[in-house]
């Protein structure tokens, strides 16, 4: 605690001391607080200095709370994937997640935000056709289970050909906006049940690594992180912060009192 002035006053010498300290930043109405986990979505705030009108500015100081100021996601297959029905939609299933920070997976298909805001989805599939004949495939979004108009895109698969199999690599990207712990899902459907998501393992003559059958990446974009924790109620002595759902040890925050 830096030195403050007694109620009935001080020496000038003592007043000029308080004085350059506040000038100097040196003022006592700084805490840390550190995020309930457990999924917890509010954390309170204690602090004798808080008052109805107070407010209160936040600064991660944790590497646990600064990491998740961008949080990102990336997975991948790294099994087949195939169709039994040409009249059915399947969800792409992701076994493998190389990062993550704020999007993770669940269900074997979702990938679960736990900020609000916009994210920029990025995927490809290895697709494979068996047949002779050319086949399409079609593949689209879905948000907590509903198709998101406007998200399908269309592939033609090559056929099979001189005894290789057809193969086609193809991807591209979205920007989405998400609340706080929904999913996003990627779905496919084929005019050919010859048609899959191909997983390839280490190749030789070359040596060359492994195919994952379907990448999928997701990246926060906007706004910052740091919106999605705020004062959500406040009274004489204590605060209430709304978060992003946590279960993350150690997210501590630096907070300033002003007023």
């Amino acid at each position: 605690m830096f030195r403050a002035l007694p109620p009935f006053g001080s020496d000038p010498r003592g007043v000029a001391e308080v004085v350059n300290g506040i000038m100097n930043g040196k003022t006592n109405n700084t805490g840390s607080v550190t995020l309930a986990t457990g999924g917890a979505s509010t954390t309170t705030i204690t602090d004798a200095r808080i008052g109805i009108d107070s407010v209160i500015l936040l600064v991660p100081s944790s590497a646990a709370s600064f990491a998740s100021t961008m949080p990102y996601g990336a997975f991948q297959s790294l099994v087949d994937q195939t169709i039994a029905s040409t009249t059915t939609a399947y969800a792409m299933t992701l076994d493998t997640t190389d990062y993550s920070d704020g999007v993770y997976l669940s269900n074997s298909s979702r990938m679960n935000v736990r900020n609000a805001g916009i994210y920029n989805l990025q995927w490809s599939g290895q697709f494979v056709n068996t047949d002779s004949q050319i086949h399409d495939s079609s593949v689209w979004l879905r948000k907590n289970g509903t198709d998101i108009v406007g998200s399908t895109g269309f592939i033609s698969v090559p056929n099979r050909h001189g005894g290789v199999d057809g193969n086609l690599i193809v991807g591209w990207n979205y920007f989405i906006e998400l609340a706080a712990n929904d999913y996003i899902e990627i779905y496919w459907s084929a005019t050919s049940t010859q048609i899959s998501l191909q997983f390839y393992p280490a190749g030789t003559s070359p040596t060359r690594p492994t195919t994952a059958s379907v990448i999928a990446t997701m990246q926060y974009v906007n706004p910052n992180v740091a919106s999605n924790i705020y004062v959500s109620s406040q009274t004489n002595g204590s605060a209430t912060l709304t978060h992003f759902s946590n279960n993350t040890a150690n997210k501590t925050y630096k907070y300033i009192i002003v007023g």
